[in-house]
């Protein structure tokens, strides 16, 4: 572990030696040209849409997965969601129970790698593109994806494997290799190896590059232009520091880091939005009817839900199979628990914050309206809404905070770096299951992807926004194409799980062991 410190200084050195930010300018230019060559065919194959429409094929797919879980749950996500409440405060936590971390420590690291950037250049994109009607479809697909969270995070517990010295690893690659070969289903394994392939690429794009990416844009744009792989390696190292330590390290960290942060942004957001109360309900209007009409805006209402949906997957990864792995770790012999606790995240992340995100961006006037038509007018290229000064993503965003108040651009520099930092080191977890279920457990193991992932986030900040956003978009919802398969073939599973535990709950057989 102490050669990383000498690795770090040796980039830092080198990269240091080049003289001149043209020299600088130059390097972060040839990142991203090979990065956009090397993936662009991969992008393309995911989003690929229906013939004859502009509806991409994975959009429908979560979607449709969504629909049919609430469906076959029975609404689970509005039943449940009391209990849920429960569970986080650690009313029904046995201590003696197996595991590695609480409900609370797992919902705040999962929550730490769903709430961060796609919150806040997420929605800049799909408000920015879909218009505020993408704003309505982003909170139904977060509210149908509670059911897909409480899906694959109750298999991720039952199916883990836990090890002697008290640490377990769970997520699909588990449950999709141990739950096919106990109903006799064949491709388990074959499906466990892709999703472990896509989620180390999932790990490396979404979970950290387009976090270094976003979180360099922002730092920018309140100190001034440098180079970013001056940002990614200072990332790099304190990352390093932090995951090294394990799950329990990254645990400690984001049950602090998730509240604060959220408390951060949410407020600034509150501020916002009570100093302009006047025109929220204003705001409604361009969210209800921008969502059946579009209001101009490229592609219309399909074109707004798209834009929301895409959004909200890459925001609370619901279905992707993500989050099953951080709360398959959790002190617990009841599995269906962790999937009451996990859908609560998908309603924090998108129905809550990203909708507060959206509002501020519509109320402060950042998206222009054409006088006249009442319409949203088009950038040059006709592709997006043309705004104020226009930005795009994490700028957007900024600028619409810092309209209000010009100093708010630092809260929300800070919530941008703590937001990159939670995510990127939750990232790494899930990257490092999915690397040891392929390689094998083991500390050299373990730190050969550790510094692959690190040198990811100086990749990352390196790289312009266009290449690492559609690569991340991409790798992300290739995990989902692979874990709703299995879902589907599990959720019998679940329901017996789930009939089982209330049947138990109501006859007073599962204790309360806080008053």
């Amino acid at each position: 572990m102490s050669r990383l410190p000498i690795l770090l200084t040796l980039v830092v050195t080198m990269l240091g030696s080049l003289a001149g930010p043209a020299m600088a300018q130059s390097i972060d230019e040839k990142v991203n040209q090979i990065f956009a060559n090397s993936t662009g065919w991969f992008v393309s194959f995911i989003f690929s849409p229906f013939p004859g429409t502009s509806f991409p094929w994975i959009v429908a797919w979560l979607v449709v997965a969504a629909t049919v879980f609430t469906f076959y749950f029975m609404f689970i996500q509005f039943r449940a969601f009391p209990h849920s409440i429960a569970l986080v405060k650690g009313d029904y936590s046995d201590p003696d129970d197996a595991g590695e971390v609480s409900h609370f420590q797992a919902l705040a690291t999962a929550l730490s790698g769903t709430v961060g950037l796609g919150n806040i250049a997420g929605v800049a994109v799909a408000v920015g593109i879909g218009g505020p009607g993408a704003t309505f479809w982003m909170i139904l697909a977060g509210l149908m994806g509670m059911a897909s969270k409480f899906t694959e995070c109750t298999l991720g517990v039952k199916y883990r494997n836990e090890y002697a010295d008290g640490t377990v690893s769970g997520g699909p690659m588990y449950y999709l290799t141990k739950g096919f070969a106990e109903r006799s289903l064949p491709g388990g394994r074959f499906l466990a190896i892709l999703f472990s392939i896509f989620c180390i690429l999932g790990a490396l794009g979404g979970g950290n590059m387009f976090q270094a990416n976003q979180a360099h844009a922002q730092i920018t744009n309140v100190v001034g232009d440098y180079p970013g792989w001056i940002t990614g390696v200072i990332f790099a190292g304190i990352v390093f520091a932090v995951i090294v330590g394990g799950l329990q390290s990254i645990a400690k960290v984001t049950e602090k880091i998730v509240p604060i942060m959220g408390v951060l942004y949410v407020a600034t957001a509150l501020i916002i939005l009570l100093v302009n109360y006047d025109k929220i309900g204003w705001a409604f209007g361009q969210i209800f009817g921008g969502a059946f009409t579009g209001l101009g805006v490229a592609g219309g209402m399909v074109g707004a839900l798209i834009q929301g949906f895409k959004r909200a997957a890459f925001s609370n990864e619901a279905g992707v199979g993500s989050a099953a792995i951080a709360h398959s770790a959790v002190r617990t012999k009841e599995p269906i628990t962790e999937g009451f606790v996990s859908l609560l995240e998908p309603f924090i992340d998108t129905v809550v914050i990203c909708t507060m995100t959206a509002l501020v961006i519509i109320i402060t006037g950042q998206l222009m309206v054409n006088p006249d038509t009442g319409l949203y007018m088009l950038n040059e290229a006709g592709s997006a809404i043309a705004t104020v000064d226009g930005n795009s993503g994490v700028a957007l965003t900024s600028a619409a905070f810092s309209s209000t108040f010009g100093w708010f651009k630092y809260v929300l520099a800070i919530a941008v770096i703590l937001f990159a930092f939670s995510t990127m080191i939750s990232w790494s977890y899930y990257g490092l299951k999915a690397w040891t279920y392929l390689f094998g457990e083991g500390k050299s193991k373990e730190l050969v992807f550790k510094v692959i992932f690190c040198i990811f986030v100086v990749i990352g900040a390196a790289a312009s926004l266009g290449p690492v956003i559609d690569f991340s978009d991409a790798a992300i919802f290739a995990m989902a194409v692979v874990n709703i398969i299995g879902l589907y073939f599990l959720m019998p599973v679940v329901k017996r799980e789930l009939e089982s535990y209330l049947t138990r709950l109501k006859t007073g057989e599962i204790k309360r062991f806080k008053a």
